[in-house]
């Protein structure tokens, strides 16, 4: 059974302490083992397992400057499907 795509989506200002406090909460997160993501909107729960992916980019460009952090991970569910034997008669 295809799990259905689930995603969560914000975007707002904040100063550097309101981003150094969510950055917190979202180790926390991977502490316990549960990300929640919610906003007035929406809501997603993810539960971190196993090794993950991270990738970490930035950049400057004038006075633009950017920073990325990706941490992608896929559950055992997922793991299964893959280990699945592939026969053709």
């Amino acid at each position: 059974m295809k799990q259905s795509k689930k995603s969560f989506r914000h975007e707002s200002l904040q100063d550097a302490e309101t981003i150094q406090a969510l950055l917190k909460s979202i180790a926390r997160g991977f502490a316990r083992g549960e990300l929640v993501f919610s906003d007035d909107e929406d809501e997603i729960i993810m539960q971190p397992e196993g090794l993950m992916n991270l990738k970490v980019t930035s950049n400057q460009e004038e006075n633009r400057h950017r920073v990325n952090i990706r941490i992608t991970w896929q559950t055992e569910h997922n793991n299964k499907k893959k280990n699945k034997s592939l026969v053709i008669k």
